[in-house]
């Protein structure tokens, strides 16, 4: 399956560079996550990685490929 994730602000270069699994691009003072999440496990792992470096989630949603 294959998530979108938008987060508040910009995320600096290192702070993608947290989530290697998913690509990223900067939209309108969001930054949105993208890619294939393999599992609930996985994508409650990416929400707690999120939320670990403080980063605010403003939106999450399964896409299709």
């Amino acid at each position: 399956m294959h998530y979108e994730i938008r987060v508040d602000g910009h995320m600096s270069d290192t702070l993608t560079e947290t989530f290697p699994e998913l690509d990223h691009v900067v939209i309108r003072g969001q930054t949105v996550l993208f890619g294939k999440v393999v599992d609930e496990a996985h994508l409650y792992g990416l929400l707690a990685r999120l939320r670990s470096l403080g980063l605010r989630v403003v939106e999450m949603r399964p896409t299709p490929r």
